[in-house]
């Protein structure tokens, strides 16, 4: 492997698309939704902390994607995918808060990566292509929240510079089972 490896993964083998990139593209594109949709509905099948108890429907997955790219073209978010040998093995996007007093921040809601790809840094170079998005368009403060059993994403977010801010303890509830919500954030603003 050549020096740009990562993990096994070669620069060249993995591809960190922006929305824009994957639309230009109508193969990449057309495939998008539903490889999305196998990724995360396999993911949360199997219990992964993504938002959802149960897999998500391939119309909300549809109807969540085409929100989120809605906010990218009124530059109220960023949507990075990566790709494998043209195979999607990753998403992940940040939406700015809504709310107007809010709206120099943004909150990373989601990095999801195929499973059969995990440990190979696809989820650090997303996550870093996000950070580096949000740099480049002057948000302030980047937030996210974990569940706290999900300690690799912990572990990624720490190593890429976020800093815990809070926690609620056993505020996530799975059936019977609670987890702690952790909140994590990057300071924009303390690089000036």
């Amino acid at each position: 492997m050549n020096s740009e490896s990562i993990n096994g993964v070669t620069a060249a083998e993995l591809a960190i698309l922006d929305a824009s990139e994957l639309t230009r593209d109508p193969k990449l594109e057309a495939g998008f939704t539903e490889s999305a949709h196998r990724i995360l509905a396999d993911l949360v099948g199997r219990g992964a902390a993504l938002g959802w108890v149960e897999p998500p429907s391939s119309d909300e997955v549809a109807g969540l994607l085409d929100d989120v790219v809605c906010a990218v073209r009124s530059g109220d978010a960023a949507l990075r995918v990566a790709y494998l040998d043209r195979r999607l093995v990753g998403l992940g996007y940040w939406l700015r808060y809504a709310r107007p007093t809010h709206k120099p921040h943004a909150d990373l809601e989601k990095v999801a990566v195929d499973r059969g790809v995990h440990g190979r840094g696809v989820g650090r170079a997303l996550t870093a292509a996000l950070i580096g998005d949000a740099r480049a368009v002057g948000v302030e403060v980047l937030t996210l929240d974990a569940r706290g059993d999900n300690e690799n994403a912990l572990r990624l977010y720490r190593s890429l510079g976020f800093a815990e801010y809070g926690r609620l303890r056993d505020f996530v509830a799975v059936g019977q089972y609670r987890y702690d919500k952790v909140f994590y954030m990057m300071d924009f603003r303390r690089e000036d």
